[in-house]
């Protein structure tokens, strides 16, 4: 039984087609969820994100890291960055969401979103640089925010809502056929943590 969350089905698909997401919801009791989320705002190395957007370098205020196996490069938004080593933090977080979805992982990039005005545009995590239909296990420590998803073709939308201590995992083909985002909202004021685990090749 899982004490944690009595009441969803972490095999239920969340997509309709075309992909598979799954909401595991807490894997972390409060008590973790709290002690970690203290200890990454004070120990992982953020720096603002930067991409390149019609020719010009734009830096947003959302933080970012990106730790990992190796020094791997991972380029997105037109901009490259080198994986720092994992902290015990991390590592420790790592093993917790591998054991529950079942997967691997060699990365880990990793949002810091101040308030609800910082979120993520619609996109998908289709980089040469990651394994192609792997796994990208989403775990949210802070502030609750809604996650949306947008078929590319139909442009049917699904919407859930990621808590404090939570697992989202998506697999299979859906970055092939979905965009997801962090829609902005003026009703959350404090921050939020994302850790995505993902598999880099080469």
């Amino acid at each position: 039984m899982d004490l944690f969350n009595p009441d969803i089905n972490k095999n239920r698909n969340l997509l309709h087609y075309d992909g598979v997401v799954n909401y595991h919801g807490h894997i972390l009791s409060k008590s973790d969820a709290d002690r970690f989320y203290e200890t990454l705002l004070k120990t992982i190395d953020w720096r603002n994100d930067e991409a390149v957007m019609f020719g010009k370098r734009i830096t947003t205020k959302r933080k970012v890291a990106w730790y990992g196996d190796k020094p791997f490069e991972y380029t997105y938004s037109n901009a490259t960055k080198v994986a720092l080593p994992w902290t015990v933090e991390l590592l420790e977080l790592k093993d917790i969401v591998e054991n529950e979805s079942n997967e691997t992982f060699n990365s880990c990039l990793l949002n810091l979103y101040h308030d609800g005005s910082e979120g993520m545009t619609w996109h998908s995590d289709g980089e040469t640089d990651l394994k192609k239909n792997g796994a990208i296990a989403s775990l949210s420590l802070g502030a609750e925010r809604k996650f949306a998803f947008k078929h590319k073709a139909s442009k049917l939308k699904v919407d859930c809502f990621l808590e404090h201590g939570s697992l989202l995992i998506m697999k299979a083909n859906t970055q092939d056929h979905w965009l997801h985002r962090l829609p902005p909202t003026t009703k959350v004021k404090t921050h939020r943590i994302n850790l995505t685990f993902r598999t880099i090749v080469g």
